[in-house]
């Protein structure tokens, strides 16, 4: 192994043993790929190991840094942020919770698959997860256990359903994909409307069939018969929530607008409805603000520091290492994507979506191009593969967010016990959407040809 492939190894290496030593991750990346850019400097110019990386190649990272920030379909980031926000402060969940549970609440599971149905809607309203969780939560959460549901089921089915957000467009994972991968956010956004809907199925059918076969986990609750009323209620509560999906991903796949002004319309939409619904004041506002502004700060801080770490890494040739390695596995180009998704099914135990996205993704999408596989099919398995890594502990936000706004008497354990069917769910996901690619393709095919 050369010398530099031996720097950019123990880069790598670094950068996953220090994750745990509580360090804000943009410093970390950033200041990483400043000591071993010092280090590649001195060990060629002093030792005479031949490196490949000068003080002229990283001065590029400026230039890439601005090339980052000037990058339009960056400023939909923002604008999602602040639309999903103002949703969870407009009262339309609350109101959707009421309707729904008079719908399915008889059922047995019925409440659970209330949550579920919700959590779908904002999942194509925010886009948030701390926002999703802690909201279902809020709403769901008393209710079930107050009907004699079992802890884990309710809780494993709060924080499945309330990570649905990540993936069901519009998702400002997404859009950061999409920008690292020089693809087309319509594309993606489209790819990921049959997957997003089809784990919401089978998180649906193990409700239903967790309710058949084990009662006494999901009982059905007394509630008012559902009529006429209760279907105009019902009505109601769901026309804001779908003028606003309409709003954003229709103006995007019919064409009459782009993605970030798409994402100006939704946060004007998600602003005027939380007026209608009389829930929003200038501290409301003033609050959304701040903390937009905290969310894009965090994601963008950690997206410069990840710039700069890629550029340093591939100055070293880790992306050619990378690529050598997975290419010469013993396996078939199929195999080798499995060992892929494997790999960042294990790393997303212990880093976030954003370093994986950052970092991970651009370093292995060559050589799955290199395979021919479709890249909107391969980056959408690859967002439904780290949306386990909300659940699986010990970094799992959404068992957190969770933990923090449950009711007295919710344990931790308790929440890692619920998620562990619904985790299964996703890997099975994932399977189906692996053997069956049109899942993915089909739709953006359709749209653009």
């Amino acid at each position: 192994m050369a010398a530099n492939e031996v720097l950019a190894v123990l880069m790598f290496l670094s950068f996953i043993g220090l994750v745990f030593s509580g360090f804000p991750v943009a410093w970390l990346l950033g200041g990483l790929a400043i000591i071993f850019s010092a280090l590649a400097v001195i060990l060629e110019a002093d030792f005479a190991l031949n490196i490949g990386l000068d003080w002229n190649y990283t001065s590029l990272t400026v230039e890439r840094i601005w090339n980052v920030m000037e990058n339009w379909v960056m400023v939909a980031l923002p604008m999602f942020i602040m639309m999903g926000l103002l949703l969870d402060r407009s009262g339309i969940a609350n109101q959707l919770m009421t309707s729904f549970s008079r719908l399915f609440g008889s059922l047995r599971g019925g409440l659970a698959i209330t949550v579920t149905l919700i959590g779908l809607l904002l999942a194509a309203t925010t886009g948030i997860i701390g926002a999703s969780v802690v909201l279902l939560a809020l709403l769901g959460l008393p209710v079930m256990l107050q009907q004699g549901y079992d802890k884990s089921l309710a809780t494993g089915t709060v924080c499945a359903v309330g990570t649905l957000g990540i993936l069901i467009p519009p998702s400002i994972m997404l859009v950061l994909m999409a920008d690292r991968m020089a693809m087309s956010v319509g594309d993606l956004f489209l790819g990921a409307v049959f997957p997003g809907m089809l784990l919401g199925g089978l998180y649906i059918t193990y409700i239903v069939a967790t309710g058949w076969l084990f009662p006494q986990r999901a009982p059905a609750a007394p509630t008012t018969p559902f009529d006429w009323s209760a279907l105009l209620e019902l009505v109601l509560a769901i026309v804001p929530p779908a003028f606003l999906i309409f709003a954003v991903l229709g103006s995007i796949f019919m064409g009459l607008a782009t993605p970030t002004e798409a994402a100006g319309v939704g946060a004007a939409g998600a602003l005027l409805l939380a007026v209608i619904k009389g829930q929003i004041s200038r501290p409301v506002l003033a609050e959304v603000v701040q903390e937009t502004t905290r969310t894009t700060g965090y994601i963008f801080a950690v997206l410069l520091g990840a710039t700069a770490f890629s550029l340093v890494l591939r100055g070293l040739g880790g992306d050619e290492l990378i690529e050598r390695v997975l290419l010469g596995l013993p396996f078939e180009p199929t195999g080798i994507i499995i060992a892929i998704l494997f790999a960042t099914f294990l790393l997303g135990f212990f880093l976030d979506w954003i370093e994986l996205t950052l970092i991970v993704l651009p370093l292995v999408s060559p050589v799955v191009a290199g395979l021919g596989f479709d890249p909107v099919w391969f980056t959408i398995l690859f967002a439904v593969c780290l949306q386990t890594s909300f659940l699986t502990p010990p970094v799992g936000f959404a068992i957190f967010y969770l933990k923090g706004v449950a009711p007295e008497g919710i344990q931790v354990t308790t929440i890692y016990r619920g998620v562990i069917p619904f985790i299964f769910l996703q890997l099975l996901g994932m399977l189906i959407i692996f053997n069956w690619q049109p899942l993915v393709t089909w739709l953006p095919a359709q749209a653009y040809g």
